[in-house]
């Protein structure tokens, strides 16, 4: 299927051609000659609104990026299931090395909202049991901190837990004991661009 000319995709990338890429075209093509090299991985939402290439103001091939719903990291649990998440993050600790793992968690975040505001009824095939993983931290919530609202509290809540979350991994774990790895959550802020480290 062709896309019509105004689609939206289409006018975006003839506007990426005219203009990033024919100032960047070296730059992709010497990434294009070699194996990407990130240092950093990067755990995120799916979130339209976040982009972490952005947020960071990151070139082409410095950010190995994952995408998930609110950017959870699913405990370790080797099987014959397909974890797209643990496969990503198995992929930048053991075969591209990188140095460190940031989790960005966002305000606003939907996964969160929906999770907070009754069962996913409309989405029981995968959703529901990906925010499964979260969980846990409905159960532990207390009473935020003056001036941080529920949802506020449970976003940095669901950060502290894929950290945890990160750490039953063994080879993460092994790899941040031998300072060959470093981990980090932080939560970006869509309404003033700030970023906080938890």
């Amino acid at each position: 299927m062709t896309l019509p000319p105004d689609d939206p995709l289409r006018v975006g990338h003839a506007r990426f051609r005219a203009g990033t890429w024919a100032r960047e075209a070296d730059r992709y093509a010497r990434l294009a000659r070699r194996p990407q090299r990130p240092t950093t991985a990067v755990v995120a939402c799916s979130d339209a609104r976040l982009d972490p290439q952005t947020i960071f103001d990151a070139d082409p091939g410095d950010l190995f990026v994952v995408r998930n719903v609110a950017g959870l990291v699913p405990p370790y649990a080797p099987d014959r299931g397909c974890h797209g998440t643990s496969a990503a993050l198995e992929y930048a600790v053991r075969i591209l090395k990188v140095r460190r793992i940031v989790l960005l968690g966002h305000s606003g975040c939907d996964g969160v909202h929906a999770m907070t505001h009754g069962p996913l009824r409309n989405a029981q095939d995968f959703l529901g049991p990906w925010m499964d993983i979260a969980e846990p931290v409905m159960w532990s919530m207390r009473e935020p901190p003056p001036g941080t609202s529920v949802e506020g509290a449970i976003e940095d809540a669901v950060l502290k837990l894929s950290l945890e979350n990160l750490r039953t991994f063994p080879w993460i774990r092994d790899a941040e004991r031998e300072r060959r790895l470093v981990l980090s959550a932080w939560r970006f802020s869509l309404a003033t661009g700030e970023l906080s480290a938890l």
